[in-house]
């Protein structure tokens, strides 16, 4: 990631950012602004929405008791989009909280919920999923905020394209070494391929089950999907949102951004 600002506050709005415009702040970003970080009229702020990049603003009053940013420049250019998708049964909510501030910090592009045939989790609240990941992105100068999904049944992600890479993180696995599993999937370059599709990052998923495991006919419909790597992440026993840790890690390290 390009060097960022780590000193001025940021804050993320769902509208277009461009220099000269004066953007309204709702409340609870006033508030956060005003009261708990003490910021004055004409004081910095950067602002993002997850499309145009990151943009120096200034606070502005817009009327009594409402605030503005009038937006300078753009202090950061949009990156790429990456194409990993973060699959995982729905957990309690503090793990879940962490989990989804995790997979943000950990560069994922969408945020998928898996109901598994052990999930002990059965209502989820996206508003509150989608809160952590803005969160997240505000805090650690992400400036993609990932897409965040309703949950699916298991079954729907057997159906999915096989050129997507499933990464499936398998309690039962042989200990292996998981860089080498991993690297080993790593697409060939090929003389046939455009330059353009050559150069697109290659789209990934990462599948994390419930804390209670895979039922085995789960793990049968796996290991039976084109695409598929099976992954062993130690002999430690990780709890699931430790083992989303580690896996995102991994794969960002040996097939994604990080490599």
């Amino acid at each position: 990631m390009p060097r960022y600002d780590f000193r001025t506050p940021r804050i993320y709005l769902d509208r277009p950012l461009a220099a000269g415009q004066a953007v309204p702040l709702n409340r609870d970003q006033a508030n956060y602004l005003l009261n708990v970080l003490r910021l004055s009229t004409g004081d910095g702020v950067l602002l993002f929405n997850g499309r145009d990049g990151e943009w120096r603003a200034a606070l502005a009053s817009a009327g009594k008791k409402t605030l503005a940013a009038e937006v300078l420049e753009q202090s950061r250019e949009q990156p790429h989009p990456a194409d990993l998708h973060f699959l995982f049964a729905p957990l309690k909510h503090a793990r879940l909280d962490y989990t989804v501030q995790k997979a943000v910090e950990l560069g994922v592009s969408r945020i998928q919920p898996v109901m598994t045939k052990h999930t002990q989790v059965s209502r989820l609240n996206l508003e509150r999923m989608q809160a952590n990941a803005i969160e997240a992105a505000q805090q650690c100068g992400v400036l993609a905020v990932p897409e965040i999904v309703d949950a699916v049944p298991f079954k729907s992600i057997l159906a999915g394209g096989a050129e997507r890479l499933l990464v499936f993180c398998d309690e039962d696995a042989e200990v292996k070494d998981p860089v080498a599993a991993l690297a080993a999937a790593r697409p060939q370059p090929s003389a046939l391929l455009p330059a353009g599709v050559a150069g697109a990052p290659q789209p990934i998923a990462v599948l994390i089950g419930p804390e209670g495991g895979f039922a085995e006919e789960e793990r049968e419909a796996l290991l039976k999907r084109p695409n598929v790597v099976r992954l062993s992440l130690g002999p430690l026993i990780l709890r699931a949102d430790t083992a989303a840790v580690a896996a995102l890690t991994l794969v960002q390290a040996v097939l994604g951004g990080w490599k």
